[in-house]
């Protein structure tokens, strides 16, 4: 390990680890921040937003079962009930979500049982037929499951559908097109983006004739099928849901740009790049690359780039709903008053929902359960890890 000076070392993947004192003063500040921000009225969105982007993250998942609806103004008092039968009857897409399911199991933390795995896997299935039936515009695409799963996991099954049902009619909304017309649109953006920040890469890539096709995957599963370590995709999906809907292409760029060398050391044709670029390296330097993706967002946003990603005029449904997205998510009232607002509802309606709530947290205590009994592989370390850090003492304080 280098060392820099005597107060910060540097990591294998580049990263500056600073010292652990005061990465546990900014992780309390960070807790108070977001404590604060939750319960102003109305909810102090930005202040999320920033703990969402800054260094670590939204740190623990009981965090993120409460920002992330938030930041996707998801009432979490006013949740879809869970799917009945119907969701699955006659439904076109059927046969092909079950398949994609059914070989989605590397998703799902490592030493679960099959018994455990094949309910929550159900679960996946009645989620996603579910949305998709309620919301007919909408068309299924191979990859869909892959964000669908990050959901279910942190959240459970009822909030995963609110807020999946969310992004999806928002910021996945070009990818649900009946054809990939819109989902190109968007890869589009990725060489205008490389061509501003390094034009000597941008044509040798295009000299190769390489396309976009590589970051395909990654840009519709916001790199959940791609990395193999589930605390990376937690930290991709708390710096999407809290940036514009197009940064999951800015960070394909900073990605391709990380690896500018390589690229250059390949032959110039488009196998050879392609094969490079179509493998992500697992050990990027994610906070690194996560900072210079915001400022090139920043520096070289959508407007100044959307004449040279279209081949043809095309308008983008996500790009163009964005902006009263932002403003809705604004008006947020914090849970101490959505919560009085439902103790206000009838008897018989508060019982169907606080019935269904407790079966909410049941399945979220087995989640926990199922992390900590499993074999303790790398994958079932972080399930563990997560699951310990759902009620320390501080946070117990804080919520």
């Amino acid at each position: 390990m280098k060392r820099v000076n005597k107060h910060y070392n540097v990591t294998g993947n580049g990263n500056i680890k600073k010292p652990q004192g005061e990465q546990e003063s900014r992780k309390k500040q960070k807790l108070v921040e977001i404590h604060q921000a939750l319960n102003s009225d109305p909810v102090d969105i930005e202040t999320l937003r920033r703990a969402a982007v800054s260094e670590g993250g939204l740190l623990t998942d009981e965090i993120r079962r409460k920002v992330w609806p938030k930041l996707l103004s998801v009432n979490v008092y006013d949740l879809p009930a869970k799917p009945g039968k119907d969701a699955r009857q006659d439904h076109k897409d059927f046969n092909q979500v079950v398949l994609d399911v059914r070989r989605s199991m590397r998703r799902f933390p490592k030493g679960m049982r099959d018994d455990q795995r094949g309910v929550l896997q159900e679960q996946l299935i009645d989620i996603i037929l579910f949305i998709l039936k309620r919301n007919p515009q909408l068309h299924y695409y191979q990859g869909y499951h892959d964000i669908v799963v990050t959901f279910l996991l942190v959240v459970g099954e009822r909030m995963a559908i609110a807020m999946v049902e969310t992004l999806s009619t928002h910021h996945l909304r070009d990818f649900m097109d009946p054809t990939m017309d819109s989902t190109k649109h968007i890869l589009n953006y990725l060489m205008p983006i490389l061509e501003q920040v390094d034009p000597e890469l941008h044509d040798f890539m295009q000299r190769a004739e390489v396309g976009t096709i590589f970051a395909l995957s990654w840009l519709i599963t916001w790199y959940g099928h791609v990395l193999s370590d589930f605390r990376h995709v937690l930290r991709l999906y708390d710096f999407f849901l809290a940036s514009h809907p197009l940064m999951a292409i800015y960070f394909a760029a900073v990605i391709v740009l990380h690896r500018e060398k390589e690229v250059k050391r390949c032959d110039c044709d488009m196998p050879s790049i392609h094969q490079l670029l179509s493998q992500i390296p697992q050990n990027l330097p994610y906070e690194e690359l996560i900072s210079k993706a915001e400022e090139l967002l920043k520096h070289y946003p959508p407007t100044l780039l959307e004449k040279r990603a279209a081949i043809q005029p095309r308008k983008s449904l996500t790009i163009s709903s964005f902006q009263d997205f932002q403003r809705a998510r604004l008006q947020q009232r914090p849970d101490a008053v959505l919560r009085r607002q439902l103790q206000e509802r009838p008897p018989a309606e508060l019982a169907a929902v606080e019935d269904a709530a407790a079966a909410e947290t049941s399945h979220l205590v087995k989640m926990a359960v199922w992390g900590i009994s499993a074999t303790l592989g790398a994958a079932a370390l972080a399930v563990a890890q997560t699951a310990l850090e759902w009620a320390p003492e501080f946070l117990l304080q804080l919520f």
